[in-house]
């Protein structure tokens, strides 16, 4: 029994290796090409032009609401071809009243049942249809971003350029808060340079983050919006894979998210993204492989590898911890780990992943000493991922939303300012 166990364990390890290096390779190879900026041309070559509606969605957000409002109403961009919107979605504190004071156009939803920001977009997309003011095209915050004024200067240059969905640079408003705050910009500054970036330069999609995104309206007419699940950002931008549809990347347009605080904070709200990921994969997958492959559509598979991204997640931990009791116990009865590549290979592969993050931050001008001792702990925010993504994983008939508390008070001016 215990010879079956090990054969088991040293096959199916062996696959995992397999799998591990190859995907490694794949999204090493395209992160290449986000070392560089596509020459688009400058923004301010494009007159303001298209006009936008900007919807913020707020759950009892009263402590941040006006910070978001006040910077919307800095941009850079006639304010006759804008409107701010706020949905009051189910609130029971002063969002509504606050939002209003500060200019906002407040909107009030009450549904227990179709909870959650994809069912609240939905139901304002709809309002936003049927007014005598016509938009162009829609853009999404949420209530605890700060926005550059730059932004829709960014995102008229884009539309302007022929563009339908535009997805902006998401950065961290709170970055130096807690070690989990600096682990999470981290991972977004990552995402933006090596992940986002590099797609676009490609002619690939990019990957909508929940916030900071515009669509063309003529766009969210033709297809819908149908995006009602946990994770509605990814949801929606596999359906707009499907659709024969990229999201283009706006660099320059860069939105503040205020990340969590703490560890609990941070593993309910990515395991409610891991949740939404595990159903989105279960939904899309095989459509978007199919499609890569009976239309030769690069862009349907490199989204459907996108979503098979949390399983390599597993995987590494997986092999993590296993490599790391070898070594504990390099005479252990239950497996031995055989390598399927020259250690060799496996040394060089793990030195690239070390300083390969560092070098991105430096490029991306966000090294600072608190960044560089973050990066000790890095890994071990690496590794929650695995039992999050298997929690999220076995939960993902769950569709209960859960609310991320915000709380940090920071106005677009102090950021200006540091």
């Amino acid at each position: 029994m215990l010879s079956l166990l090990n054969n088991v364990v040293y096959h199916t390890t062996q696959l995992i290796q397999v799998i591990i290096f190859i995907a490694g390779c794949y999204f090493f190879g395209i992160s290449i090409f986000g070392w560089v900026k596509r020459k688009d041309t400058d923004s301010k070559n494009y007159a303001p032009k298209k006009k936008f509606a900007l919807i913020i969605a707020a759950h009892n957000e009263e402590k941040v609401i006006a910070h978001v409002i006040e910077s919307l109403f800095k941009q850079n961009y006639p304010k006759d071809l804008y409107d701010v919107f706020v949905i009051a979605d189910n609130c029971t504190d002063n969002t509504a009243q606050i939002a209003a004071d500060h200019g906002a156009l407040v909107y009030k939803r009450t549904n227990n049942e179709l909870r959650g920001k994809g069912h609240a977009l939905e139901w304002m997309f709809s309002k936003i249809f049927s007014m005598q003011e016509k938009y162009d095209a829609i853009s999404v915050f949420d209530a605890d971003n700060l926005v550059t004024s730059n932004y829709l200067l960014e995102m008229n240059a884009k539309l302007c350029q022929g563009h339908k969905v535009v997805q902006g640079y998401i950065d961290s408003k709170n970055p130096y808060d807690s070690w989990i705050t600096c682990s999470y910009s981290i991972a977004f500054w990552l995402s933006n340079r090596i992940f986002q970036l590099p797609r676009y330069n490609l002619g690939l999609s990019c990957s909508l983050c929940g916030t900071g995104f515009c669509v063309d309206v003529d766009i969210l007419k033709q297809i819908g919006w149908g995006a009602t699940c946990l994770t509605e950002d990814l949801e929606f931008t596999m359906k707009l894979a499907l659709s024969d549809l990229k999201v283009a990347w706006a660099h320059n347009a860069v939105v503040y998210d205020e990340k969590p605080l703490t560890l609990k904070q941070s593993w309910n709200q990515r395991i409610r993204w891991m949740q939404g990921h595990a159903d989105c994969a279960s939904r899309f997958l095989g459509p978007l492989f199919k499609k890569a492959f009976k239309d030769s559509d690069l862009t349907s598979f490199d989204n459907a590898i996108y979503l098979f991204q949390p399983i390599r997640f597993i995987f590494i931990g997986l092999i993590t911890i296993m490599m790391w009791i070898q070594t504990i116990f390099p005479q252990s009865p239950f497996f031995s780990l055989k390598y399927v590549f020259p250690v060799g290979v496996w040394y060089i592969f793990g030195t690239l992943q070390f300083f390969y993050g560092p070098i991105v931050i430096l490029i991306e001008k966000k090294f600072f000493p608190k960044v560089l001792v973050a990066f000790i702990i890095y890994p071990l925010y690496c590794l929650t991922w695995m039992p999050i993504t298997i929690q999220g994983f076995l939960r993902k008939n769950n569709k209960d939303w859960m609310h991320t508390h915000h709380s940090r008070e920071i106005s677009i001016n102090d950021l200006e300012k540091a």
